[in-house]
């Protein structure tokens, strides 16, 4: 089959597109024929050795998919040769740019119906962090408030439908050109960065949700009240300003699991949640997606995801 490598870390160009062997499912795993593999800014990271986990060499990129089942290995009861899936490959983020991946059957599920599979492996990591960001570690109710920095983003703007969803009142931060978009998502009140200041529009949030970081996060404690909450997925908050202010303030990894995946399909097929898929390209343009990821070429919003036809 054909796949994606890295044999030494760095920048797009070290990427090769190499014959290997297919690759088999141990224990607990499933083979997937993947039909779409999205392009995330982790896989950036993991490829110029920046990644948050230790990264043995050489890899194939790519954590999420969507495909078929062609093969199960030991031990997985709940999935079946011929199912349509879609999630993450493992925990550490890699695989999917390829013809065929191995996944942890625990980190896919049944793929949304409504869904193509290039819509469908849009979704996993970036809809399962906006929920986690959310419900697990923000712990948000109905009635609550939040701030989400980043909102028409690709996790941000799962986080305002499900904010939304939930009946949570929602304060979005973003340019000017995306005001519009995210009220159609379903934002309360939506803030333009570059012209207001959010800490002089917003006080007493019962939580944010930090998808910016540097500075932004900093002025974001001034709008939590005591006892709120400043959650992020991009960088560790400064833990002298979360006492000072009386916050809790928290960085987290997301986790993918077939359990929130269910719920994500739930609500795709129930028609509350949209995807945004951005740029869409063949597996053999994988090295142009990590281009657009380091804006050395223009990137249209909205996920970039990777087309596989298996030869």
């Amino acid at each position: 089959m054909m796949a994606w490598r890295v044999h030494e870390f760095g920048p797009p160009e070290i990427m090769k597109f190499e014959r290997v062997s297919r690759p088999e499912p141990g224990s607990g795993e499933v083979l997937v024929k993947v039909e779409a593999a999205g392009v995330g800014p982790w896989d950036g990271w993991i490829r110029a050795g920046k990644s948050a986990l230790p990264q043995p060499l050489p890899l194939t990129p790519g954590s999420d998919l969507s495909g078929e089942i062609v093969a199960v290995g030991p031990g997985v009861s709940e999935l079946r040769v011929g199912d349509q899936v879609y999630g993450v490959t493992n925990p550490r983020f890699i695989g999917a740019y390829a013809e065929y991946a191995v996944a942890s059957a625990g980190m896919v599920s049944n793929k949304p119906t409504s869904l193509t599979h290039v819509a469908a492996a849009s979704v996993p990591v970036v809809a399962v962090t906006a929920w986690q960001a959310l419900f697990d570690h923000a712990q948000l109710e109905a009635g609550q408030t939040v701030v989400i920095h980043g909102a028409a983003g690709n996790v941000g703007s799962y986080a305002v439908q499900l904010a939304r969803q939930a009946s949570v009142q929602t304060i979005a931060t973003v340019s000017a050109g995306d005001i519009s978009a995210v009220s159609h998502l379903g934002a309360n009140i939506v803030i333009d960065y570059r012209t207001q200041r959010f800490e002089e529009e917003v006080w007493d949030a019962d939580a944010v949700i930090d998808l910016v970081g540097g500075e932004t996060q900093s002025r974001s404690f001034q709008v939590l009240r005591r006892g709120g909450k400043l959650i992020s997925a991009v960088s560790r908050p400064d833990q002298d300003l979360a006492k000072r202010h009386g916050v809790e303030a928290t960085f987290f990894l997301v986790d993918v699991t077939s359990r929130y995946l269910t719920e994500i399909t739930r609500l795709v097929d129930g028609g509350k949640l949209r995807t945004n898929v951005g740029a869409v390209l063949p597996l053999a343009d994988a090295r142009d997606a990590h281009f657009m990821l380091e804006h050395v070429r223009p990137q249209p919003k909205g996920k970039i995801v990777l087309t596989v036809a298996a030869s």
